[in-house]
């Protein structure tokens, strides 16, 4: 296919990479950080709505629902270069409610949409191993699959438009309460004593055993932080959780005490690393830190 892809950050580049390493063709908007590699993979226009006028199908990769609103309907965006039956799939994390809008605008085009966030992380988008949730059409969802194959392994059609920011929503919530939840349980462990690397191993094997505390609690315990995917992120979907369950009268409070520590970090300066820094502001509120040990 013809795919046009708009936002070439730590999850975009490869996921546009592991789409032309497959044999489709691919067309991207000029920008001063595109890399070497994929400038001779791409061929480089001048605007996305250039872009959307080479693609059968666009893929937005960006950070925020109005980065998704500029890149389609902003000066020289993607819908104004869009043909009947071209295929529109937004892969960022957005706004649900913002979400339907878009599509409604897209659909008047004649042009079919499907939100399709994904989970994995850096590593899962190098790895082509993403975890994808759709919202569609049966038919949007089919003509994408085959390019959601391309990009990730596990890939569920959730429901209509929105069902997938929505099931990504869900997803934040569940990953951001178990990095709080590996974080308490480290820092209490190295406070009480205990070396936090044997306790993880211990624990590894038994009923707590997660991704997190493989993957999140290693960079914990090493300090590296070097970004996955940022805690500003991450703030950001916390807050769309909690938006949304305003609107719905939905009590999530822990949900709500994890985007407060995501915003210590950020106020320390912290919004850039990866988001298992968190353990860093419950460290603060104890006065303590695992790598130190004091």
């Amino acid at each position: 296919m013809k795919i046009g892809f708009i936002g070439l950050g730590i999850m975009g580049r490869p996921m546009a990479l592991n789409l032309k390493a497959a044999g489709h063709t691919l067309a991207v908007p000029e920008r001063a950080s595109l890399t070497a590699e994929l400038r001779a993979a791409a061929t480089v226009l001048p605007s996305s709505e250039a872009v959307a006028a080479a693609s059968e199908v666009v893929i937005l990769m960006v950070p925020d629902t109005q980065d998704v609103e500029a890149a389609l309907f902003g000066a020289g965006g993607a819908a104004a270069g869009l043909k009947p039956g071209s295929l529109v799939i937004d892969m960022s994390s957005i706004s649900p409610i913002e979400t339907k809008a878009f599509a409604e605008k897209i659909a008047a085009l004649g042009c079919e949409y499907v939100d399709a966030p994904v989970s994995g992380g850096e590593v899962g988008a190098k790895n082509a191993a993403l975890t994808i949730m759709a919202g569609g059409t049966e038919a949007g969802f089919a003509r994408a699959k085959p390019l959601f194959e391309v990009m990730g392994k596990n890939i569920t059609h959730v429901g209509p438009v929105g069902a997938g920011q929505t099931c990504k929503v869900a997803n934040q919530i569940i990953v951001a309460l178990n990095i709080q939840a590996v974080s308490e349980a480290l820092v209490f462990a190295a406070r009480a004593g205990a070396d936090p690397a044997k306790v993880r191993q211990a624990i590894s094997g038994g009923f707590a055993a997660s991704r997190i505390l493989e993957l999140h609690a290693e960079r914990m315990i090493q300090g590296t932080f070097d970004p996955g995917f940022r805690i500003r992120l991450h703030q950001k979907d916390l807050n769309l959780a909690l938006a949304s369950a305003r609107a719905l009268n939905l009590s999530l409070p822990n949900t709500a005490i994890a985007q407060q520590l995501m915003s210590s970090c950020a106020a320390h300066g912290e919004g850039e690393q990866d988001h298992s820094a968190l353990i860093k502001a419950i460290e603060r509120l104890g006065h303590f830190s695992i790598r130190d040990g004091k």
